[in-house]
């Protein structure tokens, strides 16, 4: 799929939805991202040496786009509460960040079911044969998150090329690992194409 695209999963009575965002959106969107990675905690796991105004969250997302990046809003029962993308999006490759920004929702299984959807997307809408992440050490979180999602650590030429530093644990997942681990719920999630006005892209 070119276009935006939603995905939508209804999971233990809620709500899930992963969003590609209109400029709009984005611009919209952005105080409240801004107030996730600045966090004390977040912005240390994300490894951010200096707070993010309003208007660098805007300007990471017109990168993200301009490198061909698919970032996504993650909304629970219609609130944002987080973010997450594929970036560096090759023929068969991408590596995937997931953020659950709201402190008071994190450590209960949003990251996975988000993790799952966006995954779903990037395997079988985009026909992606392997994905990869990049973490730092200290953030046992998102060690945990990815090791759920299925993902084992890789060091080779292809996975170390993502890090940012030396010591950075780096992770890959390929679809068939994915699918025995996740399939029946990925199959749940509905991805659909965006309709947006021209003028609010």
């Amino acid at each position: 799929m070119k276009g935006r695209v939603a995905i939508e999963l209804e999971d233990g009575g809620e709500a899930l939805r992963c969003v590609e965002p209109t400029r709009a959106e984005v611009a919209k969107a952005a105080p409240r991202l801004a107030a996730f990675y600045n966090e004390p905690h977040n912005q240390a796991m994300l490894a951010h040496a200096d707070a993010l105004s309003v208007g660098d969250v805007v300007e990471h997302y017109r990168g993200l786009a301009a490198d061909g990046a698919r970032a996504f809003l993650l909304e629970l029962d219609g609130l944002l509460v987080g973010d997450g993308d594929l970036r560096s999006v090759e023929r068969e490759t991408a590596e995937v960040a997931i953020l659950i920004g709201e402190r008071s929702v994190q450590g209960k299984g949003l990251g996975t079911r988000f993790g799952v959807m966006l995954h779903a997307f990037a395997f079988r809408a985009l026909g992606l044969r392997r994905l990869y992440a990049s973490i730092i050490p200290a953030n046992a979180a998102s060690l945990r998150l990815f090791a759920k999602l299925g993902y084992e650590r890789d060091d080779t030429s292809a996975a170390r090329r993502y890090v940012d530093e030396p010591d950075d644990v780096t992770l890959s997942l390929t679809p068939s690992r994915f699918d025995a681990l996740h399939g029946a719920l990925a199959a749940r999630a509905r991805i659909t194409e965006r309709r947006v006005a021209a003028r609010t892209r």
